[in-house]
């Protein structure tokens, strides 16, 4: 098993010895007397700005278009994409409501919707202009697309296969995959659409605390620890912003001490 499968499953027995314990069916929690691994942190790669416009030029023509635009402009999960609702999406306000989540559960269980990952995660967040403008065109070419024929949305998804139904994640990412390979941007993970919107956001100075809002962090340290390979940009910004501030602040002392 890999060291995060180990931690997990560690996790998962030590809150059951936990509960044995209350229950009296134990005497002690051998579970928090075990180490799990640590886990080595892997180097993330995001895609920079660039990058990202040379994806979207070959995206436009497919038909999730949509889907990828709103993986880099807002951050959202691969769980919440295609958990998306129309009754989510209010293009009016310019807001998407997260509020359910789709996961594969191995071969047996099939596809399963449920409530976001967290409390934090059940959010409301704004849609780019560009990316209610692709959403406008692919509510019009789904319903054309199932137009006059037997199939229906019947779950109400905003991203779905030409039948109707929901998307599967292994089709999905089969579809990134050869969307890279013909865009020629470096090869990354579906989720590092996220990790790029975080990224891209910092780098325009975006303060943390409304990076994690966005994302749907339960804590900040939890967006800080991920992101701090672009934090000096947004500290860097910090200091000039002090240096601007002392600048005045002196310049004011100096003014009033010529006038006294």
């Amino acid at each position: 098993m890999s060291a995060r499968t180990t931690q997990l499953t560690h996790a998962v027995l030590r809150s059951m010895l936990s509960e044995a314990m209350r229950e009296e069916i134990v005497s002690r929690n051998v579970g928090t007397l075990v180490r799990p691994p640590r886990l080595e942190k892997s180097e993330r790669r995001p895609w920079s700005g660039e990058e990202v416009a040379q994806f979207r030029t070959i995206s436009v023509g497919h038909r999730l278009h949509s889907l990828f635009e709103l993986a880099y402009s807002v951050g959202l999960r691969r769980g919440e994409l295609l958990g998306l609702r129309w009754s989510d999406v209010d293009l009016d306000a310019r807001l998407l409501h997260i509020r359910q989540t789709m996961q594969r559960l191995g071969s047996d269980h099939g596809r399963v919707f449920g409530p976001p990952k967290s409390a934090r995660s059940r959010r409301s967040v704004p849609i780019p202009e560009s990316a209610a403008r692709s959403l406008e065109l692919h509510r019009a070419s789904q319903t054309a697309e199932l137009q006059g024929t037997d199939r229906t949305n019947a779950l109400d998804l905003v991203f779905t296969t030409s039948l109707g139904t929901p998307i599967e994640p292994s089709n999905l990412r089969r579809d990134f995959e050869a969307l890279i390979l013909a865009a020629g941007v470096p090869r990354i993970r579906f989720h590092d659409l996220r990790h790029t919107c975080a990224s891209l956001l910092f780098e325009r100075g975006v303060p943390p605390r409304v990076v994690m809002d966005l994302l749907g962090h339960s804590t900040l340290s939890i967006t800080t620890d991920l992101y701090a390979h672009v934090m000096p940009t947004t500290l860097a910004n910090a200091a000039s912003a002090m240096d601007e501030l002392l600048t005045e602040v002196a310049a004011t002392v100096r003014s009033e001490e010529h006038d006294g």
